[in-house]
């Protein structure tokens, strides 16, 4: 025997044994620490394509050019034009409607087709009904010149924040209503 373990039995001790690592426990460490490194290369990567849309700011509403002041009149008209819409990765340029028209002032307006009722498109004095109003032909709602809910809808239509600058009508983000 060594003197070591010769003096710890003389001396009443234990031998203390040297706790060495197995080639099994070697072999699993070593596997466990590269399956983990190679799946957190793969998963990283999926959780910063879900995450990254959120993170990024949000852009302001940008104003777009519809149309030339001089076409605007007192009787609403239809104006479509398109948007840059951003949602999350995926980029689209939806073609947009809008009834643009003047007020007694001369103040331009403008406001969404969209009824509150159910969402249909509303048009205007297409209905001799309803003479001088926008009219939904789905369920029966009509609303004033200046939007306000005059049967079945619960809610005015909203209207789209107006800018005139240069001779041209720029519309912006649609907003609730604010003329009635």
């Amino acid at each position: 025997m060594s003197e070591q373990t010769t003096n710890n039995h003389e001396s009443g001790q234990k031998a203390t044994k040297r706790r060495e690592m197995s080639r099994r426990q070697f072999l699993s460490y070593t596997l466990g620490g590269a399956g983990a490194f190679m799946a957190g290369g793969v998963v990283i990567p999926m959780l910063r394509f879900a995450v990254d849309p959120i993170l990024q700011p949000k852009a302001e509403g940008t104003f777009v050019k519809v149309a030339a002041v001089d076409q605007i009149t007192e009787e609403p008209a239809s104006f479509s034009f398109n948007v840059r819409q951003v949602d999350g990765w995926y980029v689209s340029d939806p073609t947009l409607v809008a009834w643009i028209s003047k007020d007694a002032q001369g103040n331009i307006f403008a406001l969404s087709p969209v009824c509150k009722h159910l969402g249909c498109a509303v048009n205007w004095n297409t209905n001799p009904q309803y003479k001088d109003q926008y009219f939904c032909p789905c369920h029966g709602a009509h609303y004033t010149k200046d939007g306000l809910n005059m049967a079945i809808a619960p809610a005015p239509l909203d209207q789209f924040q107006v800018e005139v600058k240069e001779g041209s009508v720029y519309l912006g983000p649609i907003i609730p209503n604010e003329r009635v």
